[in-house]
């Protein structure tokens, strides 16, 4: 299943405070998951993301079908369209709180 390779790919580098937010339940959302983490540093942000894109590909020949955010490497967006997974750097994370912010849209 993707989201569970996507888990494992998050903790095979450390990544850290995993979060899933099942919105299926809402028929008017573009995706089923969010799955957010963070990493201490641009360097750790950019690993998680390259661990779970070579794992889903790896083990499930899937392939993001958008990535955002590679350049600053602060918060990297990886849209499977089915689940999207936020990757932040800790500052970030709490700035933006989408936790929050989706949890009360759900």
């Amino acid at each position: 299943m993707l989201l569970d390779r996507i888990i494992e790919g998050i903790q095979m580098v450390k990544g850290k405070d995993i979060s899933i937010i099942n919105l299926k339940n809402n028929k008017n959302f573009i995706c089923d998951y969010f799955v957010i983490c963070n990493g201490d540093s641009h360097n750790q942000v950019y690993a998680i993301f390259q661990s779970v894109e070579n794992i889903t590909v790896e083990k499930l020949q899937e392939k993001p079908w958008r990535v955002e955010g590679l350049k600053n490497k602060e918060w990297i967006l990886v849209d499977y369209v089915s689940i999207v997974v936020h990757i932040f750097q800790k500052q970030l994370r709490f700035y933006y709180d989408i936790e929050n912010l989706w949890n009360h849209n759900s």
